[in-house]
């Protein structure tokens, strides 16, 4: 399998590496407008090539696959012009700005018979993955919330706003995690460095099994947060992605329902009715694998084989219309 990338920026430096080293495939050309990036590309990979269009790329016949690294607003069109041209498209989030957009891509890929996957990285993480088989197998109980944070006093962005930036990575997460879609969104962003840029947003997942989930994004915060807590009725857990070796901790912990035959011993109702618990709390030891590498792999897997991305199309478009529904 043959590859070329568009873009070589501040993420697409990262996927150019894990890509020139994936099984299975090689990468043989980079697509950058700026001089000084194709020069960097080279350096990186000896023997690359380079070129400066993206129509370069699609037009030549013994490339086989395109990862698009380029700002949001191109996703839609480059998108759609290497699916016309026959290629298998891996592309950074998110797929597309508007719903209508990212349904068509989807549709495109389908007809065309292509593989098209999107880059929400997180969900090959394998501590993100222990959580979804946590849940899956019925150790947290009834599921009641989650809420997520990714703050950071970070990277300030012109081209999209901190929710289109930052949210499409923890929507992904509570989307993999809830395997439903939400009934209700509702967001609010506030703008304070860039007027009509939103520094900060706070979005509300409510899901028709009764879910919810809060989602707080700025990269206009004090200090790097990455962390999600799902609250159960058997147990809770935590998810730290900036902890170096306490990612997961969960904890035996909640609130009991309780219903003994005699009442009289408890002095309130409220006693009746609710106990408090507090068991233990435990650190699973999860391996590490780089996430990017696991999805670059992932991608020429599913390309070679003809099987369907984790993150394929569909999951990017559900993304997509959750991001539109909270900007509002």
């Amino acid at each position: 399998m043959r590859l070329a990338q568009l873009g070589h920026g501040y993420w697409g430096r990262n996927l150019l590496r894990v890509f020139s080293r994936v099984k299975g495939a090689q990468l043989i050309l980079c697509c950058d407008s700026q001089p000084e990036a194709r020069e960097a590309a080279q350096a990186a990979v000896p023997g690359l090539e380079v070129c400066e269009r993206p129509e370069q790329v699609f037009e030549r016949d013994d490339i086989d696959g395109v990862i698009i690294a380029t700002p949001a607003r191109d996703h839609f069109g480059q998108t759609g012009a290497a699916l016309r041209a026959g290629k298998h498209v891996l592309v950074e989030k998110p797929l597309a700005l508007t719903g209508d957009e990212a349904e068509e891509l989807v549709d495109l890929a389908d007809s065309s018979g292509l593989t098209l996957m999107v880059g929400h990285t997180f969900l090959y993480n394998d501590a993100v993955r222990w959580v979804r088989d946590f849940i899956d197998r019925g150790e947290l109980g009834e599921i009641y919330y989650a809420y997520f944070q990714r703050l950071n006093l970070g990277r300030v962005r012109q081209d999209v706003n901190a929710l289109w930036n930052l949210a499409p990575h923890d929507i992904s997460i509570a989307q993999y995690w809830f395997s439903e879609i939400p009934s209700d969104v509702r967001g609010h962003g506030v703008s304070f460095i860039q007027p009509g840029i939103d520094d900060v947003s706070f979005v509300n997942l409510f899901y028709p099994s009764g879910r919810f989930a809060h989602i707080h994004v700025s990269w206009l915060d004090p200090s790097k947060t990455r962390r999600a807590v799902v609250v159960g009725s058997k147990k809770m857990v935590l998810y730290d992605d900036t902890s170096p070796d306490a990612k997961i901790v969960v904890y035996d912990k909640g609130i009991d329902r309780r219903h003994p035959p005699d009442a009289e011993q408890f002095d309130s109702f409220a006693q009746f009715q609710l106990l408090h618990r507090a068991g233990d709390v435990w650190i699973p030891r999860i391996g590490f694998r780089e996430p990017l590498q696991v999805e670059a792999q992932h991608f020429v897997d599913c390309v070679t084989r003809g099987e369907r991305p984790l993150t394929d199309g569909k999951s990017g478009l559900d993304v997509v219309r959750i991001l539109t529904a909270a900007q509002g």
